[in-house]
């Protein structure tokens, strides 16, 4: 399954890539919100990444971000066909196919492919985590002034009350800079490298996070929501380096 599942992550890139293309032709629809997208691009690779598992693994589960749940296994693949679809669908390159697998709920592989970078993070429970085949591990930054930290605002894009501004006007002073990507998955990745030394967002769903996550605790990292447990996970967020967690956790609380 280590092979396959990178094999998917890639190959649903590449289809990815050939609508990126014909941009102008793609396809669009608004989804629950006027600002979130959905692209014909989106439905195409997820199908493809569907159709790969139930030949393969037909008495496997599937979760997809854009045609829900199916099946019931106690192996569940967890597919968010193209992470970062705003910046897919403006032509930038911060956009991921995200796919994890996991046994009774734990997660057990993850791969997260970046086509436009033709970078591909993978992770096995208890086995690391790895960029293109080479081992990876998160940044030594031992201070918050030091950090350079990523975040989202899917709770602005999706319309909440509760919005992540004030969290981060408080934070940002507190850091040596900021990065926005648009896509959880890449953000985590790039924290599980060390490109990043942390990362927080609320708002969010499974499929967005459950192979970056894994990917990222692989590479020595910590991920937890934002009061350091993990009972808010998935919905909201903190993935660091380990070294700024604390950090980071008393700062996203206002403590």
């Amino acid at each position: 399954m280590k092979d396959f599942i990178q094999r998917i992550a890639v190959e649903g890139g590449k289809l990815a890539l050939s609508y990126r293309n014909s941009l102008s032709a793609i396809r669009m629809e608004r989804k629950s919100t006027e600002k979130d997208l959905v692209t014909e691009a989106d439905q195409a690779v997820e199908s493809y990444i569907r159709r790969e598992v139930s030949r393969f693994y037909p008495d496997h589960a599937i979760t997809g971000e854009e045609q829900g749940k199916t099946g019931e296994s106690d192996y569940r693949w967890i597919v968010d066909p193209i992470d970062g679809t705003i910046s897919f669908f403006h032509g930038q390159y911060f956009f991921a196919v995200s796919i994890a697998l996991t046994f009774r709920d734990d997660p057990v592989l993850g791969a997260v492919y970046a086509p436009a970078l033709d970078e591909l993070f993978f992770a096995e429970k208890g086995q690391g985590a790895r960029l293109n085949g080479a081992p990876i591990h998160v940044s030594e930054t031992a201070d918050l002034k030091d950090t350079v930290a990523a975040t989202g605002f899917c709770c602005i894009r999706d319309g909440k009350e509760t919005d992540s501004l004030e969290i981060f006007g408080r934070v940002m002073p507190l850091l040596r800079d900021f990065r926005r990507s648009g896509s959880a998955a890449l953000d985590l990745c790039n924290v599980a490298c060390g490109r990043l030394d942390a990362y927080w967002e609320r708002c969010l769903n499974i499929y967005d996070v459950a192979a970056g996550m894994l990917i990222l605790k692989e590479a020595g990292g910590s991920v937890t929501d934002y009061r350091g447990s993990q009972e808010g996970l998935p919905s909201e967020v903190a993935g660091t380096n380990g070294k700024v967690h604390s950090e980071l956790i008393l700062s996203l609380s206002g403590k």
